[in-house]
């Protein structure tokens, strides 16, 4: 039951980042604009939306989920400090709240080794099972290269 909770759990924390990209990438003259009335460079919609697109198949997907995981951790706490440090306004606060506790969110999927229903547990399992078959392998031919050993017949030195 808890494989299934956590895959839904990604998916939807996944979901919010390839929808806001899509919007993002809707828009990216209004995007653009946001951007530049905080003071950071113009022209950084189009990077933010694919960026947000791309990290959030891979956390749905389970590709890659550690590395996107701090990057959107690190993504969620640059933009809560930038975008949303005006606590007088009761939504900026939130906003800024609701970024801490989605780094919080991808923080412990970080901390999380194996995903239910993701790329990398598949990956990790393949490779689990090439190295288990490869030393079974080597053992075999090991035990071979020993019966082989046994059978050769030493020559005596009998006159």
């Amino acid at each position: 039951m808890s494989a299934i909770v956590a895959f839904v759990g990604r998916v939807m924390m996944a979901a919010l980042f390839i929808l806001a990209g899509v919007h993002k990438l809707s828009a990216i003259p209004a995007t653009d604009a946001y951007i530049q009335s905080v003071g950071m460079p113009a022209n950084l919609g189009l990077p933010a939306a694919i960026f947000e697109i791309v990290a959030g198949l891979a956390i749905a997907l389970g590709i890659f989920t550690r590395f996107f995981a701090m990057l959107l951790a690190g993504f969620c706490l640059v933009t809560a400090v930038l975008f949303h440090q005006n606590f007088a306004d009761p939504m900026q606060a939130a906003n800024f709240l609701k970024n801490v506790a989605l780094a919080g969110g991808f923080l412990i999927l970080f901390a999380q080794r194996q995903m239910a229903w993701s790329y990398d547990t598949m990956r990790e399992r393949r490779t689990a099972d090439r190295a288990l078959r490869d030393s079974e392998l080597r053992a075999v031919r090991a035990e071979g290269r020993l019966e082989g050993a046994r059978d050769v017949r030493v020559p005596t030195n009998e006159v």
